[in-house]
């Protein structure tokens, strides 16, 4: 048989190229060494699905350097154990920022090492070195930057599970993350996390039927979170009921998506610590969500004994209860903050309602401080068209337009430390 000079250099080549190869993997710290069989590997008939979601917000890196950060990948080693002993395919991605985007640092890779090699000797070495290279892969998700700050986990799981939709074997997400959603219809800002009450009125806003309903299909699907309520960075810290009550929401979230009880698992234990993760740029800021412990009082005032129609500008007559609540912030030993929430109704031109919601807040503080509550204490928020009255208020049989009024209202809140 004839052999070309093309063919008989890299011939005479090879056995250069594999000294190199072995030389490259032997003796090296490379966790990523002798795992480039994953790259091309078909997966097995019928072989399982396994997506990992990297929480990369701010809430959870760390500081800017040294420890901090949550160690994902020592929390998830015996489940990467457990799934490449399966074979399964795996992704692996960063969630921040923007709703739905997921970063991927690897995607459908599949981890079938009985059939990556002829040698038994082999396939286990293959085996061995997958686990380590995807422990490696949470480890390099930890470190992408989202280019955003925020974090909507839901809308991570929904583009997580798109994944896993042609899948014929076991499917499961994994989502690494302390849970503080920020953004969508489990956005925790202003959670109380405190009630049963609160967990079931998150989940039936967010099961909402028809187009905007935020939850993704979770039928047939195993979820795993890992790591809830467990922050870093300038976040504050969960209390173990404050984590208790994080698992319970994200368990019933999950079973209103379609995942079965026994499908839906949580774990609010610690995970250790790791160096932060190096950033490749700086961090966007995270909302911060201030966790409730029940030493709050809101005042809730209706928009129309405050101000006129349409208008920021507080009537004479606002002076008299803004007064009295801010003697009562000022003067309660302890106190941490006072949040303003203004709400316009459903009337309102859609163009103008968080402008206006968020003059008529600005003014409410603005009085709160001219009035001896520090200034650094007090924060304004526009909210827009109001969701409803306050759960304490029954609103089957009142009239609309008492209704409207309870939308039209300034909410003050004073927490105490």
């Amino acid at each position: 048989m004839r052999t070309s000079a093309g063919t008989r250099a890299v011939g005479s080549l090879a056995p250069v190229g594999l000294l190199a190869l072995l030389l490259t993997g032997c003796g090296t710290d490379d966790p990523r060494a002798g795992c480039t069989w994953m790259k091309d590997q078909d997966p097995a008939p019928r072989a399982g699905s396994t997506v990992i979601l990297v929480d990369g917000s701010a809430s959870v890196r760390g500081a800017a350097s040294g420890a901090g950060g949550p160690d994902y990948a020592r929390a998830v080693d015996a489940l990467l154990e457990e799934r490449a002993e399966a074979g399964d395919t795996f992704s692996v991605g960063t969630f921040a920022g923007a709703p739905g985007d997921v970063d991927w640092t690897i995607q459908k890779r599949s981890a079938n090492w009985k059939e990556s090699a002829r040698n038994s000797g082999n396939q286990k070495a293959n085996r061995d070195a997958a686990i380590r290279c995807l422990a490696e892969d949470v480890t390099t998700a930890q470190r992408v930057v989202p280019a955003r700050g925020g974090t909507d986990v839901l809308a991570a799981l929904t583009t997580g599970a798109g994944l896993l939709q042609d899948v014929e074997g076991p499917r499961r997400l994994v989502v690494l993350s302390d849970g503080l959603s920020t953004n969508g219809c489990a956005d925790l800002r202003q959670a109380a996390f405190d009630s049963e009450t609160e967990v079931k009125a998150i989940a039936s806003v967010c099961a909402t039927k028809g187009e905007f309903s935020e939850l993704p299909d979770l039928g047939g699907v195993n979820v795993t979170f890992v790591g809830l309520g467990h922050s870093a960075g300038a976040q504050p810290s969960a209390n173990q009921a404050q984590r208790a009550w994080l698992s319970r929401l994200w368990t019933s979230l999950c079973e209103r998506a379609g995942a079965t009880e026994a499908s839906c698992t949580t774990s609010d234990a610690p995970v250790g610590s790791a160096p932060a993760p190096a950033a490749t740029g700086p961090v966007p800021a995270d909302p911060v969500v201030p966790y409730r412990d029940g030493s709050s009082q809101t005042y809730s005032l209706p928009g129309a004994a405050l101000f006129d129609t349409d208008s920021a500008r507080l009537r004479p007559a606002a002076m008299e209860p803004l007064t009295d609540i801010a003697v009562r912030a000022r003067t309660t030993p302890g106190l941490d903050r006072v949040e303003v929430d203004g709400y316009v109704d459903l009337r309102g031109g859609s163009g103008n309602d968080r402008s206006l919601s968020q003059s008529r807040a600005d003014a409410v503080a603005e009085v709160l401080v001219e009035r001896g509550v520090p200034r650094s204490s007090v924060a304004a928020y526009g909210r827009g068209v109001s969701p409803g009255c306050p759960s304490d208020r029954p609103t089957g049989d009142v009239p609309a337009h008492e209704r409207l009024q309870c939308d039209r209202r300034v909410d003050i809140r004073i927490f105490w430390k």
